[in-house]
């Protein structure tokens, strides 16, 4: 078997890996990444909108060319808004493609730490060493899944996560557990299918964010000074929280606990403000908790807080999800005894470099220690610099447009026409 060497390995093809590869590559250093494009997005639910602002949404490039806008202009299309699910991928992909054109689609099975390198292997063989492994797979592997539910069939209960297609459900009754805007965009998906839904969610309330009513509207028309002073480019958390939220390094400066106080405020389960019309039909019930779930022959009962019952035929967990890198199933028992992790975080360095020297972690697994804009695709803009800044070790943004002209010429010429399958 042999084994091949690449000096900067990226695990993941999402929008945190796509954007640290293609500032590593601006800034001239060999990156190997291995995954398949966009692959947890493509296993989301048809239908689905992103909640995320289109200022929000974009992948970050060092030159800051790969958005949205050019994505549109080289297509010829004018994208709806909010952003599609199918467009976000297609997006993400057209991405990878300029970008980070040679990837390796092979799944990781295994990281091993061994003599100042990484061992990584695969399911179909040969395997690499890196001297340094960035880990950015998503939440994939995190998804929250209530202990009421843990002794059921995948029949009667199941997550968010495990659908991509709510079609199977027309005709059934379908309780959705969760207040959040993957619990009530689901619903709205179920009861599109022709599902009797109803919502169960703990709070007193549902709460509503303000993106894409006419008041949000207004405040993002161009040159709309209040609005920029009101909401960054994130919109992550209530105003004045927002902008500490957008600024990764004063949050990685607070005490954990501060940290964690400031995640919660910001991530508050809430609803997109477009998403009430299609919940016309849809039962919601506030301030109640389900206290236990029990199969009752094809069916399940489930039993409130409150005494009531449900007789439904699914129940689906829309509860989000709880990082704990220890579930990762690809990392080696050894290399996770040897890392400094709080409540299921990685401790990270400014480079977002783990307590194992040359170990690093992206995306929501880094929100830890920089806050909750990590969970956002917003984030890859300041994660996928420090990154870069800690691996060269550098002080300042070695990004610049002098070093990252890694086809800046390709992208102002014919890539416009460039057709895009």
């Amino acid at each position: 078997m042999t084994a091949l060497a690449c000096p900067v390995a990226i695990i993941g093809a999402g929008p945190y890996a796509l954007a640290a590869a293609a500032h590593l590559r601006a800034a001239k250093v060999d990156v190997c990444v291995f995954g398949k494009p966009m692959e947890f997005w493509r296993q989301m639910p048809a239908g689905m909108l992103l909640r995320s602002t289109w200022e929000g949404s974009h992948i970050a490039d060092p030159l800051g060319e790969l958005t949205l806008d050019r994505y549109q202009q080289t297509r010829g299309i004018q994208l709806p808004r909010p952003i599609r699910l199918e467009d976000f991928i297609d997006y993400g992909r057209w991405f990878q493609r300029q970008a980070v054109p040679h990837l390796d689609a092979r799944q990781v099975t295994r990281l091993e730490a061994a003599s100042e390198k990484f061992r990584i292997t695969f399911q179909d063989g040969d395997p690499v060493w890196a001297q340094r492994v960035v880990i950015a797979t998503g939440i994939g592997s995190f998804a929250n899944r209530l202990r009421q539910f843990d002794t059921l069939p995948p029949a009667l209960a199941s997550h968010s996560s495990q659908h991509c297609d709510f079609a199977r459900f027309k005709g059934q009754s379908v309780v959705v557990v969760g207040g959040g805007q993957s619990a009530l965009e689901s619903a709205a998906l179920l009861h599109e299918s022709e599902a009797a839904v109803e919502v169960v969610v703990r709070s007193r309330r549902i709460h509503w964010l303000r993106y894409g009513t006419p008041l949000h509207t207004w405040l993002h028309r161009p040159n709309n000074i209040l609005g920029r002073i009101l909401y960054p480019p994130s919109e992550i958390g209530p105003f004045g929280l927002n902008w500490i939220v957008d600024t990764p390094p004063v949050l990685r400066s607070f005490p954990s606990a501060l940290r964690s106080r400031i995640e919660r405020r910001a991530l508050r389960p809430a609803g997109a403000g477009w998403l009430p019309p299609r919940m016309a039909g849809v039962r919601i019930t506030t301030g109640r908790v389900i206290i236990s779930a029990n199969a009752v022959g094809q069916q399940l009962r489930l039993k409130l807080d409150d005494g009531s019952e449900r007789y439904v035929d699914h129940a689906l967990l829309a509860t989000g999800y709880r990082v704990d890198i220890s579930r990762s199933a690809f990392l080696a028992p050894d290399l996770l005894r040897s890392l400094r992790i709080v409540d299921g975080y990685p401790e990270l360095s400014a480079g977002f470099e783990a307590s194992l020297p040359g170990l690093h972690f992206l995306g929501a697994s880094a929100a830890g220690t920089f806050g909750p804009l990590m969970r956002f695709v917003a984030g890859t803009k300041y994660a996928a610099r420090a990154l870069t800044r800690g691996i060269l070790g550098q002080a300042t943004d070695p990004v610049t447009p002098k070093v990252a002209s890694y086809e800046r010429e390709r992208l102002q010429k014919p890539s416009i026409g460039e057709h895009v399958s």
